[in-house]
């Protein structure tokens, strides 16, 4: 959970293509540096998930759409999709066929049934699966090589170019197939947590969420250092800070 929001707050300065900065040389922090969508849903996926511990799928998908409306609805103008922020505001709110990186983005907190309540596409859900999957592989003590081999051959992403490779003509786009492969090869090619943020960002594109997807993966490899979880605490309102500490108490 830290990960994908650090990874948010991170990002944020450079999302776009205006803004893209190609470098891992560049303030961890500025005063630019804020949380996003990206944050509000990840952490209202986990207020649905804390408040259906033990109850059927239909209860936790009717959680996550009120949860999500309730909390994107107190923070607007945070950056949501077009068709989202539609979403957001429905009465009766329906997945509308999304392949965006969204359901990537939040999945910090869970897969499938997350997805399912927006991103209805194939690949909106391929892409949060494979991100839940690199995030329990690296968990659960798997090798880097071992989480490239498992997301190549059960989700068919392409994991063979390099950072390097990538990073010249990446531009912002927000697809799960053209987001989520990049920010696990940039997960893959990090030295600890941090590098693994610089990386991300230094791709370009959807800077914030591609920061957010890789963060995810690396605190469950990595882990976070403690000076970075108190940077990402004070960078969140109160409201956001105590749904951040209540997961991480549950998570314990």
């Amino acid at each position: 959970m830290y990960g994908a929001i650090l990874g948010d707050i991170i990002g944020s300065p450079y999302e776009f293509d205006f803004n893209n900065y190609k470098s891992k040389d560049f303030p961890l922090f500025c005063q630019r540096s804020e949380f996003t969508d990206d944050t509000v849903m990840t952490l209202a996926v986990a207020k649905a998930l804390l408040d259906t511990r033990g109850q059927d799928d239909a209860a936790i998908k009717a959680a996550l759409v009120h949860q999500m409306q309730q909390l994107g609805r107190a923070y607007p103008d945070k950056g949501y999709g077009a068709h989202f922020n539609g979403w957001l505001y429905e009465d009766d709110p329906h997945p509308y066929n999304s392949y965006g990186n969204g359901s990537a983005m939040r999945v910090s907190a869970a897969a499938e049934l997350t997805a399912e309540v927006t991103h209805n596409h194939p690949e909106g859900i391929k892409g949060a699966q494979a991100t839940a999957a690199a995030m329990f592989l690296a968990r659960t003590g798997s090798s880097k090589a071992d989480i490239r081999t498992y997301v190549e051959r059960e989700f068919g992403y392409d994991l063979s170019r390099s950072c390097d490779e990538i990073r010249p003509d990446y531009h912002h786009v927000e697809s799960c197939q053209e987001t989520v492969p990049q920010a696990i090869t940039a997960f893959l090619e990090s030295s600890d947590f941090e590098d693994a943020l610089r990386t991300a960002v230094s791709l370009g594109g959807d800077s914030d969420t591609l920061a957010a997807i890789t963060g995810s993966i690396a605190e469950a490899f990595y882990g976070v250092p403690e000076n970075l979880k108190a940077e990402c605490r004070r960078r969140l309102t109160p409201e956001l800070e105590a749904l951040l500490l209540a997961w991480e108490a549950r998570a314990a």
